[in-house]
């Protein structure tokens, strides 16, 4: 079922909705469709377009995939996203998310995607939160399942690390609720 990805970059998609009427480039691999003529692929390249906003996300992806909900990867680089949306989070079977290359500067919005039960890789270098000094530790902690970040393994040492930095910082936060 997994082909190859449909591959909708670098074809200056503004709005979601202009993609429904764009062509999948097609690569080395053909991909498959079934009798509805949607692609029998697991995986969507959105990257490097000009888009900013995900609201027709969920549509997209049932326009192009014959399997929706099995979407496992996800490549939305070089875009400009400024907000991780909630509609990732309703992507339940995505492993690959790229982000990378984007606008997003609210650090705790990564902590969404926490709720995505197989997503063990994600890029998100090249965004504005990349220069939060608790960048990489935040992230690990808000998604324990991560097996690489921004293309670099996620250490054991790291996840230790990324522990022990969420309970000091909930320490702190509760220490300063309970002196207001």
């Amino acid at each position: 079922m997994c082909g190859a990805p449909v591959d909708l970059s670098f074809k200056h998609i503004s709005s979601l909705a202009d993609a429904w009427t764009e062509e999948h480039s097609s690569g080395l691999r053909p991909l498959k469709r079934n009798s509805e003529k949607k692609y029998l692929s697991c995986s969507l390249r959105l990257n490097n377009n000009n888009i900013s906003d995900l609201h027709d996300l969920q549509k997209t992806v049932n326009h192009f995939l014959a399997e929706p909900s099995q979407l496992a990867w996800l490549d939305l680089s070089f875009n400009k996203i400024s907000h991780i949306d909630q509609v990732l989070c309703e992507l339940r079977d995505l492993r690959v998310l790229y982000l990378h290359g984007n606008s997003i500067f609210i650090l705790s919005e990564v902590d969404r995607l926490g709720v995505l039960p197989h997503l063990h890789t994600i890029t998100l270098h090249g965004n504005v939160i990349e220069t939060n000094k608790a960048y990489r530790n935040r992230v690990i902690s808000a998604l324990p399942r991560l097996k690489a970040m921004d293309f670099s393994a996620v250490t054991r040492q790291e996840r230790v690390m990324a522990k022990i930095w969420h309970h000091s910082n909930n320490r702190r936060r509760s220490i300063k609720e309970n002196l207001h």
